[in-house]
């Protein structure tokens, strides 16, 4: 009898544990089937879509004289302070004038006395002439000699060659005398444009450092800020998308809630490179703006954002920008079967160098499959899509670690309304 239930209990363990076992391989297949990945769709359709250039840089004047002095010496006067308006032809500043009144008074003697040796060179020339004509006439009658006559004719040629002398020597004092009136007159420095002080670097009773051959000590600065620019630096990839003429909308950061109206109106050729043989190397180029709207706060160097409107296009296909994802291996995933292995592997390196553009279209079945896109211009939301995809289409447009990575071709998906998804998202952080 003990035999038997000794027997009777090792079948029913048997039993037990081929049931566990049983019951642990169903839990695996059941932990191993794929879940299906929550997202949220849109439809493919028409929109209008500008494609803007996003810029940052500074408030420039559209003219901005820098006043410095050409005379060099003590400020007795000054007439402006930062800020001020002033007119064309205004007072500005006055230079000490004691050192170039001496200059003016030595070069008005010496001119005086270069009039002076013209007179006695005029008067020598006088008497050797009339000795010429005398010594002439005796020479005619045999009452003077060869030798006289050329004496006389020599004294004369000298002579008239210290008149001419005499008279270069006056032109050129005048001329020196001119050049310290012109350098007097410059000590008093009047405003060359209508406009506004927007920089003062100088005050009453500092001396000055003035040369007219290149920019001495800057005294101020007048802008005319009836016209205003923006000066904005734009990456060397996005440069080439825009045009003289193209739109751009300008916020100054100090004037809140202001959106200003611009149009561009140059575009440099030079590069700014920042950072060069670095790895943060930046290659940058100018481009500038002229704002269209009359803003009385702006003011030169104030910090702006600009976004330049450089195409529009309107009633094309298109589709959120995050839809869009890049795979390099969506040439292997989607391999064409009428292609050999050559064709399929230089495709695939192809892709790998070049990566094309994929979205993720749901079927009927609730499962996705990878599309391949050719995409045009974008805006802050949106993105053109030229081919691959027709109006109507239901897409895949969140979440982004769903679309970049976790789907693929076949994966089954469970849509999510954004109302269900912001109410998921809520509770996880609570």
């Amino acid at each position: 009898m003990a035999s038997k239930r000794s027997r009777k209990g090792l079948w029913i363990t048997l039993i037990v544990l081929a049931f566990i076992v049983v019951a642990a391989v169903a839990v695996y297949l059941v932990n191993k089937k794929e879940r299906p990945v929550l997202v949220s769709v849109d439809r493919v359709g028409k929109r209008t879509i500008t494609q803007t250039v996003s810029a940052i840089g500074r408030l420039q004047p559209e003219v901005m004289v820098k006043v410095s002095s050409e005379a060099s010496g003590e400020i007795i006067f000054l007439g402006v302070r930062d800020g001020d308006d002033v007119k064309k032809g205004q007072l500005l500043a006055r230079i000490q004038p004691d050192i170039v009144n001496t200059q003016l008074d030595q070069t008005r003697a010496a001119a005086e006395s270069s009039k002076l040796q013209i007179s006695i060179a005029q008067a020598e020339v006088q008497r050797t002439d009339a000795d010429l004509k005398r010594i002439t006439e005796l020479h005619k009658k045999n009452f003077a000699s060869k030798e006289e006559l050329d004496r006389s004719t020599a004294a004369y040629e000298q002579a008239a060659g210290r008149y001419r002398a005499a008279q270069a020597d006056y032109q050129r004092s005048i001329g020196a005398l001119k050049q310290t009136q012109a350098s007097a007159s410059r000590t008093t420095i009047f405003s060359p444009i209508d406009g506004t002080v927007t920089y003062l670097a100088v005050e009453q009773g500092e001396k000055m450092v003035g040369t007219a051959t290149m920019q001495g000590t800057e005294m101020m600065r007048i802008s005319d800020l009836n016209t205003m620019n923006a000066w904005v630096d734009v990456d060397e990839n996005d440069v080439a998308l825009i045009q003289i003429g193209d739109t751009a909308r300008i916020k100054v950061d100090a004037l809140r809630d202001v959106v200003l109206r611009g149009v561009v109106y140059e575009i440099g050729h030079s590069a700014k490179v920042s950072a060069q043989g670095t790895q943060e190397e930046v290659v940058n180029f100018q481009v500038r703006i002229r704002i269209l709207d009359k803003e009385n706060r702006m003011r030169p160097g104030m910090s702006c954002n600009v976004e330049i409107e450089t195409e529009t296009k309107t009633n094309v296909v298109s589709v959120p920008i995050q839809a869009v994802t890049v795979r390099a291996d969506a040439a292997v995933t989607q391999p064409d079967v009428r292609s050999n292995v050559q064709d399929r592997s230089s495709e695939a390196r192809k892709q790998r160098i070049h990566p094309t553009s994929q979205v993720f279209v749901v079927a009927k079945n609730n499962s996705v499959h990878m599309r391949t896109v050719e995409t045009g211009i974008s805006d802050q939301g949106f993105i053109e899509v030229l081919s691959g995809l027709k109006v109507g289409d239901v897409i895949v447009t969140a979440p982004y670690q769903a679309v970049s990575k976790v789907l693929k071709e076949g994966s089954k998906i469970q849509i999510e309304d954004d109302a269900a998804r912001q109410e998921r998202f809520k509770k996880m952080r609570q």
